[in-house]
C-alpha cells in the first residue's frame, strides 16, 4: 500500500526540540557497563553516551529532530505497507535507524558471545545484524567466523519460507528487505543469543551481507512482532509470547527503560484492551481506538476514521518505532481543533508538519485515548514538544499521510513514554499503566 508523507520544513524542524539535550548532558551518567540483571534488559537511546552509534560530532537538537522526523516519514510508510521465565532487558532511547526504531537493547550473540545493540521493533519479525564482510554496513559487525555455534541455513530449511523475498541462488537461504530507497540483503543463519541472563540456542536471524540507503540501521534489529521468526515465536516456551516495555523519555541518556520478557513479574494493576488480528498485516499490534477526549470533551470523530478494517488495513496500531502519533485526517483535525479551543486565544502558528504551535506559554489540556475497556490519559510531557530557542511549543501529533491510503492511526513512542505497555499475545490483550521509566 503506497503511502506518502507530508514533508516537514527544515526551518520548522530546526525550531522544534523535544527536550534540552544540554541539560541531559549535565546529568551524572551511570556506568555504561552495568550488567543486565536477571531477565531485565537495560534500554537506552542511540544518542546516549553509552551508545557506540552516537555521532562522532555531537548533533544539535535541531539536527537530531530533523533526523527523527525524516525517519518517522519512512516508518509510517513502512507500517502502512506491511515454564515461564522472566527476563528484563534494559532499554535506552536511541537515535533513529532503519524504520526509526528509537529504542535499543543489548544482546550477546555467538560462542564466545559478542555484544551487539539491537533496535527494538514491535512491527518487525526477523532479527538481523550486520555481519563480517557486509558491504555498506557502517557499524560494529558480528564476526560470524569467530563463533563456533554459527551456522547458515539452506534453502530447504522451513525458516526459508518464513522470510520476506527469499532467494536461493546458492546453498544458503537469502532474503531481501526494502524500505523505500533503502534495502538490506541478508543470509538466514542460526546462532546462540543471550538476552539479559537467558540464553536462546539456535536462534534464527538474518546476517546482513549488503546494505544500501540512508535509513539502513547501523546496528541490528530485534523483531517483537507476531510473525513466525519474531522473538515471541522463537521463545514461546521460554516467555509464553508475553512481554512489556517501559520507554524512557528522550531526556534520558542511559539504559533507564526496560524490556520485560515473559509473564512473570508483569504488573498486576493494569488496564487492558483486546488485541485485534489482521491476517494481511499479521505482525502489527492492532487495538480498537473508539474515541478521543480532549480535556473533558469527547471530540466528534466519524466512526469510519477509527474503525478496524483488515481488508484495507484501516485501524489503530501501537508502534515502538514511530516517534510522533499520526491520526487519520478527520480524527486529527477534531482533536487539534478542540485542543486549540481549550488553549484559548493564543495565536496559533504552524511549523512544518506541526500545525498547532504557540510562541507564548500555554496550559495544555490532557488528551485521553479511549480504547475498548481502557482509557489512557496523556499528560503534557507526552503531548508537547518545545523549541530550544525561544518559547515555541507544538502539539506533538500530526495527520496521517495525505493520500488515498491514509487509513492507519499510529500510537507512537513519544505518547508511550513513561508507561508500561504489556503485550499479552496468548490472551490477545494489550495493557497500559503509568510508570516512571526515566
Amino acid at each position: 500500500m503506497a503511502v506518502t508523507q507530508r514533508p516537514f520544513s527544515q526551518l520548522a524542524i530546526a525550531l522544534i526540540l523535544f527536550v534540552s539535550f544540554a541539560q541531559g548532558l549535565n546529568q551524572k551518567y551511570p556506568r555504561c557497563d552495568t550488567p543486565d540483571q536477571g531477565s531485565d534488559l537495560q534500554v537506552f537511546h542511540v544518542f546516549s553516551p553509552c551508545s557506540p552509534f552516537r555521532p562522532a560530532k555531537p548533533l544539535s537538537w535541531e539536527e537530531s529532530v530533523l533526523q527523527m522526523l525524516a525517519k518517522d516519514q519512512a516508518r509510517v510508510q513502512y507500517l502502512s505497507s506491511m515454564v515461564a521465565r522472566k527476563s528484563v532487558v534494559p532499554i535506552a532511547s536511541g537515535r533513529q535507524i532503519t524504520q526509526n526504531p528509537t529504542y535499543i537493547v543489548r544482546a550477546k550473540i555467538g560462542t564466545p558471545a559478542q555484544t551487539l545493540l539491537l533496535a527494538m521493533d514491535t512491527s518487525n519479525d526477523a532479527a538481523w545484524v550486520p555481519c563480517s564482510g557486509c558491504v555498506g554496513c557502517s557499524s560494529t559487525l558480528f564476526a560470524s567466523e569467530k563463533s563456533t555455534s554459527y551456522k547458515t541455513l539452506g534453502c530447504q530449511a522451513p525458516q526459508c519460507k518464513q522470510v520476506p523475498n527469499p532467494s536461493c541462488n546458492g546453498p544458503v537461504c537469502g532474503f531481501n528487505i526494502t524500505y523505500g530507497s533503502s534495502s538490506v540483503a541478508a543470509n538466514l543463519v542460526v546462532d546462540n543469543i543471550t538476552l539479559a541472563t537467558d540464553s536462546v540456542p539456535r536462534y534464527t536471524f538474518g546476517c546482513i551481507q549488503k546494505a544500501t540507503g540512508s535509513s539502513v540501521p547501523p546496528q541490528g534489529l530485534l523483531g517483537l512482532g507476531r510473525g513466525p521468526l519474531s522473538l515471541l515465536s522463537q521463545t514461546q516456551n521460554l516467555y509464553q509470547s508475553t512481554f512489556s516495555y517501559c520507554l524512557p523519555s528522550f531526556k534520558s541518556p542511559n539504559f533507564s527503560g526496560s524490556l520485560r520478557l515473559g509473564p512473570v513479574g508483569q504488573p498486576k494493576r493494569i488496564k487492558y484492551t483486546p488485541l485485534l488480528k489482521n491476517p494481511r498485516r499479521s505482525s502489527l499490534y492492532y487495538v480498537n481506538l473508539v474515541a478521543i477526549r480532549v480535556g473533558r470533551k469527547i471530540v466528534d470523530i466519524p466512526p469510519s476514521a477509527l474503525a478496524f478494517n483488515p481488508a484495507t488495513g484501516a485501524g489503530t496500531v501501537i508502534d515502538s518505532g514511530t516517534v510522533f502519533t499520526r491520526l487519520v485526517t478527520p480524527a486529527y483535525e477534531a482533536v487539534r481543533n478542540e485542543f486549540r479551543r481549550r488553549v484559548g486565544s493564543a495565536v496559533v502558528t504552524s511549523l512544518g508538519g506541526f500545525d498547532t504551535c504557540y510562541s507564548v506559554p500555554i496550559v495544555a489540556p490532557t488528551i485521553t485515548l479511549m480504547f475498548t475497556g481502557m482509557n489512557v490519559t496523556l499528560p503534557a510531557d507526552n503531548l508537547l514538544i518545545h523549541s530550544s530557542v525561544g518559547s515555541t511549543t507544538c502539539l506533538a501529533m500530526a495527520a496521517a499521510p495525505d493520500n488515498v491510503n491514509s487509513v492507519l492511526n499510529v500510537i507512537a513512542n513519544m505518547q508511550q513514554q513513561n508507561h508500561r505497555v504489556l503485550f499479552d499475545v496468548p490472551n490477545s490483550r494489550l495493557g497500559v499503566a503509568r510508570e516512571l521509566c526515566t
